[in-house]
């Protein structure tokens, strides 16, 4: 029983009532001033459903009355942008109307039937209700008159099940809508992959050079490289606090300027970064690296950076040689160093993975692994 009345309890229900009554005001007082013509206020709406901007004030009051404290309704709240749209809404007043017009019919005779039921199974006659002026008086009716007002349970909260169900059929997001949501969700999910990557790249160079600097330093002994050993990593240390502040300052601010990530141009940090670490650097660049697009030189120096990494971080300080190649219409980056003891696999390590990643959203290849004796990290990035 208690889950029976359940429904009666909950303020969803009468805000539902209430955005069926809304329609039948404006049918009142038409019927008031021509009461020989109710179909005209259904006429009515078919060209005012075609106004693209009734659809949004429609999907809002659907919003707040028939889905109140839904996160995700379902209800769009979007001005109508196609013929599609423009004709759902038609058909969307029209219900409106219909089951406004249900509602109305129900609340005021259902109860006026039960109250005339009840008077003749108390012996007196009725008082002249349509249909009901003919019931003889008779205590039989005592057992019908809770009736009408079950049904009338049934109309508030069915036809308010109704209206909502239709108002997500016909005012939900139209195929063109849940496409643009669907992208702009993937855009907010590739945006939290890449400013993981980022922080992966940035923040493990960076404690990744501390900790070879550090190191060295401790079994050096030497006074004159300490100082150059903590120079290196206060540098370091310092680009990694830029790219920190950057980073979250987009998680902070989704509409603030964005200061520009490095690019390729920026790598001579990169190497200088490795060569204080201990690792002799051979790095050659060939082509207009300036001209790079700055998507492509902004991954790039991701690519660069994690390869140089991965190289401090497993082999230590070896000879490693940078190729930089513009051309032809791509960007070849490759980064050899000779095989440590343990060779890592080519599916390991979320930095190696990182790079295949990146090289794969700009439509390029990358490749890691053992080459002729050494350690290759290898990508080629199309420039269109």
């Amino acid at each position: 029983m208690a889950r029976f009345l359940r429904p009666l309890l909950s303020g969803t229900t009468y805000t539902r009532l209430l955005h069926l009554w809304v329609p039948m005001l404006v049918v009142s007082v038409w019927l008031y001033i021509l009461p020989g013509a109710p179909w005209v206020p259904a006429l009515f709406l078919i060209p005012l459903g075609f106004v693209p901007a009734v659809r949004r004030g429609e999907g809002v009051q659907a919003r707040l009355l028939l889905t109140p404290g839904e996160a995700a309704p379902g209800i769009s709240e979007t001005p109508s942008a196609t013929w599609r749209d423009r004709l759902r809404t038609v058909l969307w007043l029209e219900l409106r109307m219909l089951l406004g017009g249900a509602t109305v019919f129900g609340m005021v005779w259902l109860p006026v039937t039960s109250f005339e039921l009840a008077r003749c199974a108390g012996g007196r006659a009725p008082s002249g209700v349509p249909l009901l002026d003919r019931l003889p008086p008779n205590p039989a009716w005592a057992l019908l008159a809770p009736l009408p007002l079950l049904v009338l349970y049934g109309v508030v909260v069915g036809l308010g099940e109704l209206v909502t169900s239709g108002a997500r059929r016909l005012l939900g997001p139209s195929a063109a809508e849940r496409l643009a949501a669907l992208e702009e969700r993937t855009e907010q999910l590739l945006e939290r992959t890449r400013i993981a990557r980022e922080l992966h790249d940035s923040i493990g160079h960076a404690l990744t050079v501390a900790v070879v600097q550090a190191g060295a330093a401790r079994a050096a002994d030497d006074p004159e490289f300490t100082d150059r050993a903590l120079g290196a990593i206060e540098e370091t240390g310092r680009a990694a606090l830029e790219d920190l502040e950057r980073v979250l300052g987009v998680l902070r601010e989704t509409e603030r300027p964005v200061s520009a990530r490095p690019t390729l141009a920026d790598a001579g940090r990169l190497l200088e970064s490795a060569r204080a670490s201990g690792a002799k650097v051979d790095a050659e660049v060939t082509g207009p690296v300036e001209a790079v697009p700055g998507p492509v030189s902004r991954e790039g120096y991701r690519i660069l950076q994690e390869a140089l990494t991965n190289v401090l971080r497993h082999a230590g300080a070896v000879p490693v040689r940078v190729r930089v190649a513009v051309g032809d219409g791509r960007l070849a980056l490759e980064v050899r160093n000779p095989l440590p003891g343990a060779i890592p696999g080519p599916g390991r390590g979320s930095g190696l993975r990182g790079i295949r990643e990146r090289a794969a959203l700009l439509g390029g290849s990358a490749l890691t692994g053992p080459d002729e004796g050494d350690w290759r990290v290898r990508a080629e990035l199309p420039l269109g």
